[in-house]
């Protein structure tokens, strides 16, 4: 199987930077395209007691926008540096949804995602945005853990 059309999503943490890696080198072997994909989430919780304008939350929205689209960009240089056509999605919901949405929009032969790897208790109360991904993508999912470290 190829996969000509790789869809990255990233959270931007040490988990999507390993994944990165892969998706760049996966789309470098196969001759693919990238397609570099951050969904924003929709609400902001300042708390219970905050009050926040409509003009200051669409201040803070610009600036998340901004502040997202600048990593991505960042890493569309980085994949053309290794020789990889890549692009950039910017998304705001869920982040299950608008990376499975995209993956159908895009036609994604493959999507690739970090995983923190969380187990247990943890799982349970954070949740797993890659199993929700697995669970509702339209195409194969291939999930990548970061390097533990040998220290412990």
């Amino acid at each position: 199987m190829t996969f000509r059309r790789i869809l990255f999503a990233t959270d931007f943490s040490p988990a999507s930077r390993a994944a990165f890696r892969v998706a760049v080198e996966l789309a470098r072997r196969e001759r693919g395209r990238l397609v570099i994909a951050h969904v924003l989430p929709s609400v902001v919780s300042l708390g219970v007691e905050t009050y926040v304008s409509a003009r200051m939350y669409e201040e803070m929205e610009t600036s998340a926008r901004r502040w997202a689209q600048k990593r991505l960009d960042s890493l569309v240089e980085q994949a053309r540096r290794s020789r990889v056509a890549a692009r950039t999605v910017l998304l705001a919901g869920a982040a299950d949804e608008g990376v499975s949405s995209a993956a159908a929009k895009e036609r994604a032969d493959l999507i690739v995602i970090g995983t923190h790897g969380r187990t247990g208790l943890e799982r349970v109360f954070m949740g797993s945005v890659a199993a929700r991904i697995i669970g509702t993508a339209p195409c194969p999912v291939l999930t990548i853990r970061p390097r533990r470290s040998s220290k412990r």
